[in-house]
């Protein structure tokens, strides 16, 4: 078969689709930590603490929610086409970003430009991976794993361009994220809806999406999603500050945090990429709880040896912490879409996606919180999400094949 006539396979085409939309997943989601990039610089500039980033960062985190649980509600996800609300979601997210860069003067008017960022993302992220598991539906545990891959990158990337333009303003920095995100926009624009799907979108039952959780497949992934979620973002949060005050630096010898934090925060798009791989060997639910187990064992150690580990150890831990934090997530994604109806498989997603970002913002707020008065000693809180997740997800799979047994 040569080229021209390999081009016009359906293999081609899906390949084809898949890097468009996870190279739109990275640029979209560059939005997501874009303010947090600029911490330094808005604590100095806004006279403001670490505390109120966390605000910051749980004000995008609420508008998220907001928008996926009104996806989901609504069945939005699943009557429109997923092409046309990622794009005018990226586009509208990339506006609200420049407004926080360029009209944002304290920290209420920035939480509201923030808050508006994040229902914007609603329409990228769990939209974002409807369309790539539509493209490759037999793939989801691979695609899903490459798609949060570049969402790690996509968050991670606005720490590397702060670093890189050490002596460009912040707000020229958040500025790249929003250009990014219109690249996206027009990416997904110009690729569209994968065909086997155009035809059949159609209304669905307001209540239906809420019937998922009846399914025990689609609750034990939920659960075990709900407790990585507890640790990820709040991880991703304080990350910078784990690695300025465990002595990290020193080891390095180098002095550019931002760099630094972007490099750490990378290895998560490493682990994500090995998930994938690892599930086509071992199965989705092997590799999510062995991810998940690793970096509950990682809050662990990191938690208890910070005082007296060598900091060349501590950055090993830091690395495999961020490795095993966010592989996780797809591979929990991709048992949730198994087990999700297709017909429900957006609000499916939106609504996992809408309850696990809520307890986000308690686990962001309680961490941030308890950094401003024990420092390091904030990291215990994250071990929570990994001891719960893993418990539910046994505990869940357990009872409902004891159900099925009885009966």
């Amino acid at each position: 078969m040569d080229f021209k006539t390999q081009r016009n396979t359906p293999a081609f085409f899906s390949l084809h689709a898949i890097a468009i939309i996870t190279f739109a997943q990275l640029f979209g989601t560059s939005l997501w930590f874009s303010a947090n990039s600029a911490a330094l610089d808005l604590i100095r500039e806004w006279h403001i603490t670490v505390a109120d980033i966390g605000w910051l960062t749980n004000a995008v985190q609420a508008g998220f929610i907001i928008g996926t649980f009104l996806i989901a509600f609504t069945g939005f996800a699943d009557r429109f086409k997923a092409s046309s609300i990622f794009t005018v979601a990226a586009l509208l997210g990339a506006f609200f970003n420049l407004c926080f860069a360029w009209f944002a003067h304290g920290l209420v008017d920035g939480m509201i430009y923030r808050f508006c960022v994040g229902v914007c993302l609603a329409g990228i992220y769990p939209i974002g991976m409807k369309l790539v598991v539509q493209w490759a539906p037999n793939r989801a545990g691979q695609v899903l794993a490459l798609l949060v891959a570049m969402l790690t990158l996509g968050s991670a990337l606005p720490h590397a361009l702060n670093g890189l333009s050490a002596n460009l303003n912040w707000h020229y920095v958040i500025t790249l994220s929003s250009i990014l995100a219109f690249i996206a926009a027009s990416l997904i624009f110009m690729l569209g809806d994968s065909q086997n799907v155009k035809s059949s979108l159609k209304k669905v039952n307001k209540a239906s999406a809420f019937q998922v959780f009846k399914i025990p497949k689609f609750r034990a992934s939920a659960l075990g999603y709900f407790g990585h979620m507890w640790e990820l973002y709040a991880f991703w949060t304080v990350l910078p500050l784990l690695i300025a005050h465990s002595g990290v630096l020193n080891i390095l010898r180098f002095s550019n945090l931002a760099l630094t934090t972007f490099f750490v925060m990378a290895f998560g798009a490493l682990g994500c990429l090995l998930g994938g791989y690892w599930s086509k060997k071992y199965g989705s639910d092997k590799v999510a709880i062995g991810a998940l187990f690793t970096s509950g064992l990682s809050c662990l150690i990191f938690a208890i040896g910070w005082r007296f580990l060598p900091e060349w150890l501590i950055l090993l831990v830091l690395i495999i912490w961020s490795a095993s934090v966010i592989a996780d997530s797809p591979q929990f994604s991709a048992l949730s879409s198994a087990a999700c109806p297709p017909e429900n498989l957006g609000a499916g997603l939106a609504l996992q996606n809408s309850i696990g970002f809520a307890i986000t913002i308690i686990s962001i707020a309680l961490t941030t919180h308890a950094f401003d008065r024990i420092g390091l000693d904030s990291t215990w809180i994250l071990l929570i999400g990994p001891v719960l997740g893993i418990f539910g997800f046994y505990k869940t799979l357990i009872s409902s094949e004891s159900k099925l047994t009885i009966r």
